[in-house]
């Protein structure tokens, strides 16, 4: 049975080195970068199954690395899980933003991180069970949804989303009529185990109305309950 390759992007040998004996003990496939730039460079040849993205490194950030990467149509698929240090509540939310998949905060339990990337990996691995519907343009109203692009244009015109809108809006239009709880819609767009709160949500989707402008109608608040995406006539 093959072995999943995961890259420890890491400026700190002594840290890359337990993350890497530990992993090696579960039967990962261990492959280790100290900076961004190299880190780039091994993905764009190599395609690692995960990466352990330290936030904190030298010359191009893990931030910008991650940008760099969901960016790019033959990375974006790759999951992403930041390492980032207690009190970087600001970086998370952004690195969340970019499209990473998950975050374990230093210092981490290796049982921990083990548990996150073997969710990640179950979540990834289940995501083609959507089958072509995945990739399939959505039209909803006067929105046109383009999943492959990660475009969406409203009366034929491009709207500018972050990774996050786009997912919510996509998840939501998919089944228009159903009514979602805010933590479904967080399962559906970052997976289980993420420190999203309601409110969060609630923020995505006055984003995502203000930017649709008058097709922000269309995502109905159900008091009490969560949002829904509005059934065409």
């Amino acid at each position: 049975m093959p072995r999943e390759h995961i890259l420890v992007v890491e400026d700190e040998a002594d840290i890359r080195e337990l993350v890497r004996y530990n992993l090696e003990r579960e039967g990962y496939v261990v492959h280790q970068a100290g900076s961004g730039e190299e880190a780039l460079r091994f993905i764009r040849s190599r395609k690692p199954d995960v990466i352990l993205l330290d936030l904190m490194l030298p010359e191009i950030d893990g931030l910008e690395v991650c940008r760099r990467l969901k960016n790019d149509q033959d990375c974006r698929h790759i999951p992403v899980i930041m390492l980032t240090a207690k009190g970087e509540e600001s970086d998370v939310v952004a690195g969340l933003e970019l499209g990473a998949d998950d975050y374990v905060t230093k210092p981490f339990s290796t049982r921990v991180l083990i548990a996150r990337i073997r969710a990640v990996l179950r979540r990834h691995a289940a995501a083609p069970d959507e089958g072509d519907r995945a990739s399939e343009p959505i039209q909803a109203h006067n929105i046109m949804i383009h999943p492959g692009r990660r475009e969406v244009l409203v009366d034929g015109e491009p709207v500018d989303l972050t990774h996050t809108e786009f997912e919510v809006l996509r998840f939501l239009a998919r089944r228009p009529g159903w009514v979602f709880t805010r933590y479904q819609i967080v399962d559906a767009v970052h997976g289980n185990d993420y420190a999203v709160t309601e409110r969060s949500v609630d923020v995505q989707i006055v984003g995502l109305r203000k930017k649709l402008g008058e097709a922000g109608k269309y995502i109905n608040t159900v008091r009490g309950v969560g949002y829904r995406f509005q059934e065409q006539p």
